[in-house]
């Protein structure tokens, strides 16, 4: 365990068993149970006691999660590479998902090109298809006074959202992609190249046949029309590919667990939710705190190409990094209160969206279509809560997902 600087005194080894049922300083897991039903815990031990812990899982793996820190190693991609992968013990056999899975100047050129589909000017034009999504989605349920909201709603939302409007893919083929994505990044590491390559043999047919097609002007053209690499060459077909799929994880398997979780805040609420309602104005305060509060992804991966320190841990050459976007988010050292969710906060910095040249390609269209939605709901359902009886349910691994919430009004 690197040093700590707080004045408490640090748990033993044992008090850390006997609360999370593993010494979480020096053998953490994130695909561990007890990390799913206690993260909140887990993350604030963490940052008031142990500013990088260490993973035996696997190759074993460092787990950094204080804000200056976990900026320092996403700016730094020279020390901290992200071309072995964002998720440790990767399989032999997974395939690369570019530009996630690389580094400049590669990743440099792919974002050069995707980054205007989704710049804010862009991304506003799809604010009233977002909300006239919202409203048919409701409609299918406004009459029951109850939903299940992932099910009925939350997993749903995102991705005609981001497949309406940024990829053109079928809509009817959501539902498959979505599990199929899903269980890609949930499943045991040995099962999940059988459903990457689900997503990515259809994706590499959607593509093919989009080139057949007259232009559109969207993101699946330029991906198509594929980039010019330093050396000269072209990018072959399976890197087009790769970028589609690494867009399409991105744009479906992120958003709902923020939607989510915002709603259920507002339903345990009464008074922010209330206060939403009649000042919609303050919807975009509440969105980014939502965001900074409930990220999605719990943490990302680096590998060191050379010996460095960081935060008094010496790592070698080769070791695999994860920094702790979640739990940087809530660093009492950047935030004031941090672990309270505060809509009226002034805008608080965080890491949700990431930092440095792979930050979220995307986070401009997560802002509009979260704030959006919030907005739209409220018109429509302004009372609601957890249904009595019900609790939510999650799922926690590199990425954090609730699969379950039952709402009644």
């Amino acid at each position: 365990m690197a040093g700590s600087t707080e004045t408490d005194r640090a748990p033993t080894p044992s008090e850390l068993k006997a609360r999370f049922g593993r010494d979480i300083f020096n053998d953490f897991d994130f695909n561990d149970p007890r990390f799913n039903d206690q993260i909140d815990e887990v993350l604030e031990t963490h940052l008031a006691h142990c500013p990088v812990a260490r993973s035996n899982d696997g190759h074993g793996y460092w787990w950094v999660s204080r804000s200056d820190d976990v900026r320092r190693i996403a700016q730094d991609w020279r020390t901290f590479s992200n071309a072995n992968g964002y998720a440790p013990n990767r399989p032999a056999d997974l395939r690369y998902l570019y530009p996630e899975e690389c580094d400049p100047p590669m990743q440099t050129i792919w974002r050069k090109v995707l980054n205007p589909h989704l710049s804010p000017q862009v991304v506003a034009h799809y604010q009233q298809a977002i909300a006239n999504d919202t409203h048919a989605l409701i409609d299918r349920f406004i009459g029951k006074g109850e939903c299940e909201f992932i099910s009925e709603f939350g997993g749903i939302l995102p991705g005609w959202a981001f497949f309406k409007n940024v990829l053109g893919v079928p809509i009817e083929d959501l539902p498959m992609l979505v599990r199929n994505a899903e269980m890609a990044n949930f499943a045991p590491s040995e099962e999940r190249q059988i459903y990457m390559d689900k997503v990515w043999d259809y994706l590499d047919v959607y593509l093919a046949e989009r080139v057949n097609q007259p232009p559109r002007g969207d993101m699946v053209d330029t991906i198509a029309r594929g980039v010019t690499y330093e050396d000269g060459s072209e990018a072959p077909w399976e890197h087009k590919v790769s970028v589609l799929v690494d867009i399409t994880f991105g744009g479906i398997n992120t958003t709902t667990y923020v939607l989510a979780s915002a709603i259920k805040h507002m339903a345990e609420h009464p008074e922010d939710r209330r206060f939403l309602a009649t000042h919609p104005d303050e919807m975009p305060r509440a969105v980014e705190e939502y965001i900074r509060m409930f990220p999605p992804i719990v943490g990302m991966g680096r590998s060191c190409t050379r010996d460095v320190e960081v935060a008094g841990t010496q790592m070698k050459a080769g070791d695999y990094v994860m920094i702790a976007y979640s739990a940087a988010s809530r660093d009492p050292r950047a935030v004031e209160n941090a672990s309270v969710v505060d809509i009226h906060r002034e805008p608080a910095p965080h890491n949700t969206f990431g930092a440095g040249p792979h930050r979220c390609i995307g986070s401009n269209l997560a802002r509009l279509e979260i704030a959006t939605v919030l907005q739209e709901w409220l018109k429509r359902i302004p009372e609601f809560s957890v249904k009595p009886g019900s609790k939510p349910e999650y799922i926690t691994g590199f990425l954090r997902g609730m699969t379950k919430l039952e709402i009644l009004w």
